[in-house]
């Protein structure tokens, strides 16, 4: 989990989880690896400053996996049992992460929340797979698939990060409530409190904020030089 991901969750547990007493925690994706620098994933359980109950899954057994998943599409939890689903740099290799969102959905108390953190941009790192990117209206989508698999799910907000450095991750950001009838028990969006985002909406109003139809690693001035240097290379290459 690279850092700006984390930074993103931080914004999450001091806009939302205050409204939360004792909650109830499950991070799908827990295993922590200590390669390539990364933040270790058990900084997500260090990172909650109140009092809550935290449940690690994932397919790999290992440091912070509480409960390993025998199917990566069943999770042996009760309905409607938990306050809070966190996912963090994984949805993007889950192959079918549309089933993952329903069990998702399932295990959560009707109030409850499912906070995604995925790629939209981003080098190919695989972790036996490497599937998907998110685009602005991926988790759009998501909630029209619970619709239709009978569940009131609701986006409360949703939004691409631009980032600095060399990596442009561009990490989509997003919070989903199960049941839409539970809405105004949030009131405040990580959006009202961040500026470096593009093409960003709220369960307010349909307007876009920040548009942005390019993705910044199409803007960004670092990315421009490398996409024209490829150019070139490509055609050199192809007339030998």
């Amino acid at each position: 989990m690279h850092p700006s991901a984390f930074k993103s969750f931080k914004k999450f547990i001091s806009i939302y989880l205050k409204f939360i007493e004792n909650p109830n925690i499950v991070e799908i994706g827990s295993f922590v690896k200590n390669d390539h620098n990364e933040l270790k994933s058990s900084i997500l359980r260090s990172a909650v400053d109140t009092k809550f109950k935290y449940t690690g899954l994932d397919i790999v057994n290992g440091p912070n996996v509480d409960l390993l998943l025998k199917d990566p599409y069943k999770i042996p939890l009760s309905d409607n049992s938990i306050d809070v689903v966190v996912s963090v740099s994984t949805f993007e290799h889950i192959e079918f992460f549309w089933l993952t969102y329903l069990e998702i959905l399932r295990i959560l108390k009707p109030g409850g929340l499912f906070f995604l953190n995925v790629p939209s941009n981003g080098i190919y790192h695989r972790q036996e797979t490497d599937n998907w990117r998110f685009y602005p209206d991926s988790i759009i989508a998501l909630e029209k698939w619970g619709i239709r698999n009978n569940f009131n799910p609701k986006v409360l907000e949703h939004f691409t990060t631009d980032h600095k450095g060399r990596d442009i991750w561009c990490d989509y950001v997003s919070v989903t409530i199960k049941d839409a009838k539970f809405c105004d028990k949030f009131p405040n969006r990580i959006v009202d409190e961040i500026n470096n985002f593009r093409n960003g909406r709220t369960n307010r109003s349909d307007k876009i904020l920040n548009y942005n139809y390019l993705p910044q690693d199409m803007s960004h001035w670092g990315w421009n030089i490398y996409y024209k240097l490829r150019k070139i290379l490509n055609k050199i290459n192809n007339k030998y």
